[in-house]
C-alpha cells in the first residue's frame, strides 16, 4: 500500500516510467531553454560592461556633457538596467531586437539578411565536410595502423594546429593572388546568379571545411574503432564478411550516437565560428556586422548577434542530444 501511494503521488516519475524517451526529450528542452535565459542574462550584461559608451563615439570627443546626456536619454541608457533587459528580452522573444543605434535601421531586418548569408555558408560547408569526415573515418578504421591511416592522421593533426584565419589567409594567397582562380573578397548580394554566389563563397568554405573536418574525421575514426573492439563485430568477420562491409553495415551505425553528438558540435561550430572566417574574407554575414557593431558600439546589434549565435548552438546541442537518445537504445529506456 505504501508503494502505491509513494508512487501516486509523483506523477513526474510515473511519467517517466511510462514514456522515457519523451521524459528526457522535455527534460533537454527545458534545460536548453533555462541556458538561453542565463546567456541572455549574461550576454546584456556583458555588452553593457564593455569599454567605451555609444554616446560619446557617436558625438565625438568634442561632444559636450550635455549632448552625450540628449542621446543617453534619447536611446533610454538613463533607465535602471533591470528595466532596459527585460524590455530588450520581451521584444527578443518576438523577433524585435530593436533599433540599430548607428543606422536607425530595423536590427531584426538587418540581422535577417545577414543571417541568410551566414547559414548559406555554413551550410555549403557543412553538406561537403560531414560526408567527407565520415567517409575518410570509415576510411581510416578499414587502413587501421597502414600508411592510408598514418597519412589521414598526420594531414589531420595538421589542419586542427592551424588556426582559421591563418588557413584563410594562405588560401587567399595563393589561389585568389597568386593564382588568380578564386574570389576575394567574398561578396554576395540579393539576386546574385547561384553559380555566381557558389564562386565567390569557395576560399570561406574550403577554410571551414578544412577546420571542422579534421575534427569530425578523427572522432568518427575513435567511435568506429571502439565499436570494432565488440564481440559481435568479431562474430561479422567469423562469418566472413568483409572488413569494409563489417564497417559500413555494422559499426559504423551503432557508432551513431557520438558520431551525431561531434557533427552536431561542429555545425554549431560552422554558425558560431563564422565570425573570424567572415571577418577575413569580408563576407557580409553575421559575424561581420557583429565586428562592425563592436567598433562602434553599437549594443542592440551586439546583443541581437549574440543572443542569436547562443540560441542556433544551444539549439544545435539540444537536437544532437535527442538524436543521440533516439539512436541508443540504452539511453531511450534508463535504468
Amino acid at each position: 500500500m505504501s508503494n502505491s501511494t509513494e508512487t501516486d503521488s509523483l506523477p513526474g516519475q510515473r511519467f517517466r516510467e511510462r514514456f522515457p524517451l519523451l521524459a528526457l526529450v522535455i527534460e533537454r528542452m527545458l534545460l536548453s531553454i533555462l541556458l538561453l535565459f542565463a546567456v541572455s542574462v549574461l550576454i546584456f550584461g556583458g555588452v553593457e560592461a564593455l569599454p567605451g559608451d555609444f554616446a560619446t563615439t557617436y558625438l565625438g570627443q568634442s561632444a559636450t556633457p550635455q549632448a552625450v546626456a540628449n542621446i543617453r536619454s534619447e536611446l533610454g541608457l538613463d533607465r535602471p538596467i533591470v528595466t532596459r533587459y527585460f524590455e530588450w528580452l520581451g521584444g527578443a522573444v518576438q523577433g524585435d531586437f530593436g533599433t540599430s543605434w548607428a543606422s536607425r535601421n530595423s536590427v531584426s531586418e538587418q540581422v535577417g539578411k545577414r543571417l541568410g548569408n551566414s547559414l548559406f555558408l555554413a551550410g555549403f560547408a557543412a553538406v561537403i565536410a560531414v560526408p567527407l569526415a565520415v567517409g575518410l573515418g570509415m576510411l581510416s578504421v578499414h587502413f587501421r595502423n597502414r600508411m592510408p591511416d598514418k597519412i589521414i592522421n598526420v594531414i589531420s593533426l595538421a589542419a586542427i594546429s592551424l588556426p582559421e584565419f591563418f588557413i584563410g589567409y594562405l588560401l587567399i594567397l595563393y589561389f585568389a593572388v597568386n593564382f588568380g582562380v578564386a574570389t576575394f573578397p567574398a561578396t554576395v548580394y540579393d539576386g546574385m546568379a547561384f553559380l555566381d554566389r557558389i564562386k565567390a563563397i569557395a576560399l570561406p568554405t574550403a577554410t571551414l571545411v578544412l577546420v571542422v573536418l579534421a575534427h569530425m574525421m578523427r572522432m568518427t575514426r575513435a567511435a568506429i574503432l571502439s565499436v570494432m573492439s565488440s564481440a559481435y563485430m568479431e562474430t561479422a568477420e567469423l562469418k566472413g564478411l568483409s572488413a569494409w562491409r563489417a564497417i559500413a553495415r555494422h559499426a559504423a551505425p551503432n557508432a551513431l550516437a557520438p558520431i551525431i553528438n561531434v557533427v552536431a558540435l561542429n555545425l554549431a561550430y560552422l554558425v558560431v565560428g563564422v565570425v573570424v572566417v567572415e571577418v577575413v574574407f569580408v563576407y557580409p554575414g553575421m559575424g561581420q556586422y557583429m565586428v562592425d557593431a563592436v567598433t562602434v558600439r553599437d549594443m542592440p546589434v551586439v546583443q541581437a548577434c549574440g543572443l542569436i549565435f547562443a540560441a542556433v548552438y544551444i539549439f544545435l546541442n539540444m537536437l544532437a542530444d535527442i538524436l543521440a537518445i533516439i539512436a541508443n537504445p540504452r539511453l531511450r529506456h534508463p535504468r
